[in-house]
């Protein structure tokens, strides 16, 4: 099989199935279950160029964007397949009613358009995780609520500008260091 092959409609409706199963585990915080889609869990979140590798990390990504956004949820805009992935559309929903990182809880909702890619490996197993957004959009809706005219949300102001600035980490090499397939 090469890259340019697509699977048989079997193939493809298992893998959509592991993603829908993956996407609903999510939502109801079936940690164990979501976790049992990969062999080896592997989250790449393109906009901050972090790295989620192995299950202690991607449990941590977990809690933590469960405590920034309790209700995260999603709705389902499109699923695709290619050869070796299924790329779906969604909405991503929820409520800032706790800490990002640094960025103070804003009681906020958020919606943000994103796009993931599931990709799967030669034997048909999940291999990673790759979600595309626009994190400024989300940024803008989180933080909508301080205004710089009312003294008393400046200190939230300063305490968001100050979470902000600490989400900039070094960016995960296996991000930057990219090559071109051979075959184009």
């Amino acid at each position: 099989m090469t890259r340019f092959d697509i699977p048989d409609p079997d193939v493809l409706r298992a893998r959509q199935r592991l993603v829908l199963d993956h996407f609903r585990d999510e939502v109801v915080q079936k940690w164990d279950d979501v976790l049992s889609t990969f062999p080896h869990p592997h989250y790449e979140i393109i906009p901050t160029l972090t790295v989620h590798d192995g299950e202690s990390a991607v449990r941590g990504y977990y809690h933590d964007t469960r405590v920034a956004f309790p209700d995260q949820h999603h709705e389902i805009i499109e699923l695709r397949h290619s050869a070796d992935a299924v790329i779906v559309e969604f909405w991503l929903l929820g409520t800032h009613n706790g800490p990002l990182g640094r960025i103070p809880a804003t009681g906020r909702p958020f919606r943000v358009r994103m796009t993931g890619y599931f990709i799967f490996d030669e034997h048909e197993n999940l291999v990673t995780e790759r979600v595309y957004f626009d994190s400024l959009t989300m940024l803008k809706q989180l933080l909508a609520g301080i205004s710089l005219k009312r003294p008393r949300t400046w200190p939230t102001a300063i305490r968001a500008l100050r979470g902000l600035a600490s989400l900039s980490g070094e960016p995960d090499p296996r991000l930057l260091d990219t090559t071109a397939p051979a075959d184009l």
